[in-house]
């Protein structure tokens, strides 16, 4: 991700884009990343392309596994996992880990309602993936406001 990528956006609006460049940077293993709103939107992604606003260059064939994927991927385990939560009388979801033969999906809630989701491969230490999820959730909870979603849904939109 690039300094261009981020032009033009509010200093929240860069700070949780550096936030997310510091996660996919700092930890091993990871695939792409993505930052979905409560309802379903893709916020923030470790791709590059669906970074790009103020460039206006883009890909329509993303990787398989790329972060609009792996949106809807969280997106859906989200649902799932806070309805079974609901039914079993087990509160808020945490964090949701789907460990697979070629690769790892982590989800961590974001409290506004947003959530985190990375997709990892197999071998990744999973610890050190849950720990910068974490600090990142911690660090980006509290400045996730709905103004900042529409900027970030905004400047998505614009790099389509």
């Amino acid at each position: 991700m690039t300094a261009t990528g981020t032009f033009g956006l509010s200093t929240e609006a860069r700070n949780l884009h550096w936030l997310l460049s510091n996660l996919v940077e700092e930890v091993p293993g990871l695939r792409s990343v993505a930052v979905v709103s409560s309802d379903g939107l893709l916020l923030l992604s470790s791709d590059p392309e669906q970074n790009t606003a103020a460039t206006g260059t883009t890909s329509s064939d993303g990787p398989r596994g790329s972060s609009a994927d792996l949106a809807t991927i969280v997106s859906g385990i989200g649902s799932l996992t806070i309805g079974a939560a609901r039914l079993m009388d087990g509160g808020g979801v945490k964090q949701t880990v789907v460990a697979m033969e070629d690769g790892c999906v982590f989800i961590m809630s974001i409290s506004d309602g947003s959530l985190l989701g990375v997709h990892a491969e197999a071998d990744c230490d999973m610890t050190v993936v849950a720990y910068h999820m974490g600090l990142f959730v911690g660090r980006a909870g509290h400045v996730l406001t709905p103004e900042l979603r529409s900027e970030l849904r905004q400047s998505l939109e614009g790099a389509r």
